[in-house]
């Protein structure tokens, strides 16, 4: 209906997982990226968690798209399936035929499938969606099925996604032979307000959008108080709010259009999202086997270009606030975004002893970890460096924290798949008010082959430091960003 009123092609905020809607801010690039990693390389099962319409359909779908050919994989849709009717599943997902077979028939008959499938070099995964709903037995025979190997390999490996509900199930006395044997668990964050204008002028973009930002400071608050940054809900106020400004015949989404959204919806603040112990230690683990699929991919990298006549990398372009529009979706391969994330190569300098980053006396254990650690360097002040912007001073401290290679992470505030230095300026400018702005650091990445910057907090010589300091950012911080550990 208003489709042709916004310059629309298609309708942007539909709640049915499109891969072409797929958003990967608020670490939901990162998740997939460690995913594909866990699965090509690492043994064990995998749990994704999240709230009811967080997304993670969606990143289940995104990896049935983003998977190496050499990995196939069976989806589990429904999971309301007995134990019979799950092995029926995943034999006719293998191409089985065992219709009317004995289960010890039907286990033999997928042990020998999947023994074949491993001798031709290939993978299986099974994708389980709404994890949480499947009865105990079927989740018990999946680990059985699970415990299928060849020699020292597995020949299958589980991702289940599903509610914090799972979690409650797997605490259960009977299910911790299952729980035992989950070697990663993501969870899905909620959008930070600051991230939502972001995210919903890239699904604007995606759908055909090409104006400005149409969403007005208040519409932003009052989407992301009513929809606690559950994206279906996100999804559902903001395609009622479109409908709202086109029946009053403008293109800018006020606060009314959302109370109007609201009121129609009938939502409801959502169920208490998981405590910050929770989210950290995700945030932790996902950041570390982050940093595995950088180490792996350049380690493939590197050998692949043996012989080959070096050359010297160029610093990746910087990534910056989550505020700039998108203008289309990263189509890049997961393994190809590392890459150009990870620290350039640089010609050694002599090493230089400055005075360590203020970030690390907020926490005793980074002063305890940097005693071993050289100091990090910092980059001219606004005051020696009068004639260059914040911006630039800035940019400058992010490529002298690389070059010197002395801090191991930092606090990610947020990130951006374009670059506006001026809306960054603006936001250096505040940290500069607050006293803050020798800690920010602006870090070049690609993001499907576009230049973005990501904003920094902080220089810590552990990712443990990073993680424990992150409690001890400014209030204003905390509240604004869904902030993450960034490892170098």
């Amino acid at each position: 209906m208003y489709l042709e009123h916004f310059g629309l092609t298609e309708h942007p905020f539909r709640i049915t997982p499109v891969t072409v809607f797929f958003f990967s801010g608020a670490n939901r690039g990162e998740i997939l990226d460690a995913l594909i990693y866990s699965i090509s390389e690492v043994e064990g099962i995998i749990k994704v968690s999240g709230e009811v319409g967080s997304g993670k359909t969606m990143l289940c779908r995104m990896l049935l798209v983003k998977l190496p050919g050499h990995i196939e994989t069976i989806y589990l849709a429904n999971p309301s399936l007995s134990r019979e009717e799950m092995l029926y599943a995943i034999a006719d997902g293998l191409g089985l035929n065992i219709e009317g077979e004995r289960v010890g028939i039907i286990m033999q008959n997928i042990q020998n499938k999947l023994e074949e499938k491993a001798r031709e070099g290939k993978r299986i995964v099974v994708l389980v969606d709404e994890a949480h709903a499947m009865p105990p037995d079927t989740l018990e025979e999946l680990r059985l099925l699970y415990n299928l190997q060849i020699g020292n390999a597995k020949l299958l490996q589980i991702v289940l996604f599903g509610q914090p509900e799972l979690n409650d199930k797997l605490d259960q006395p009977n299910m911790r032979q299952l729980k035992d044997r989950i070697v990663h668990h993501f969870h899905m964050q909620p959008l930070s307000r600051n991230i939502l204008e972001s995210y919903l002028m890239f699904r604007m973009r995606a759908a055909g959008y090409r104006g400005p930002n149409i969403f007005s400071p208040n519409a932003l608050k009052l989407i992301a108080s009513a929809s606690d940054g559950l994206m279906r809900r996100v999804n559902i106020l903001a395609d009622k709010s479109l409908l709202a400004a086109f029946v009053e015949d403008t293109h800018n989404i006020e606060a009314r259009h959302v109370q109007a959204a609201m009121r129609d919806s009938e939502l409801s603040s959502a169920r208490k999202l998981p405590d910050k112990k929770i989210l950290w230690g995700s945030a932790i683990a996902a950041t570390l086997l982050i940093g595995l699929t950088a180490w792996w991919t350049l380690d493939k990298l590197q050998t692949s270009t043996q012989g080959k006549s070096p050359t010297l990398a160029t610093a990746p372009a910087a990534p910056v606030p989550a505020a700039a529009p998108i203008a289309t979706q990263p189509d890049t391969a997961p393994v190809a975004a590392i890459q150009t994330a990870a620290p350039p190569a640089v010609i050694p300098k002599p090493p230089v002893k400055p005075a360590l980053s203020p970030a690390l006396n907020q926490n005793p254990k980074a002063v305890q970890a940097a005693a071993a650690t050289p100091p990090v360097p910092k980059a001219r002040s606004s005051s020696t460096a009068k004639n260059t912007t914040l911006f630039e001073q800035r940019l400058e401290a992010g490529k002298q924290l690389l070059e010197q290679k002395q801090a191991v992470a930092s606090i990610q505030l947020y990130y951006n798949e374009t670059v506006d230095a001026e809306r960054i300026e603006g936001f250096l400018r505040r940290a500069d008010k607050l006293g803050k702005l020798s800690e920010i650091y602006l870090i070049p990445a690609k993001f499907g082959g576009k230049d973005g910057m990501r904003v920094l907090y902080g220089a810590y010589p552990s990712v443990e430091a990073a993680h424990n300091a992150i409690k001890d950012l400014p209030a204003r911080y905390q509240k604004a960003f869904a902030s993450s550990t960034y490892i170098f």
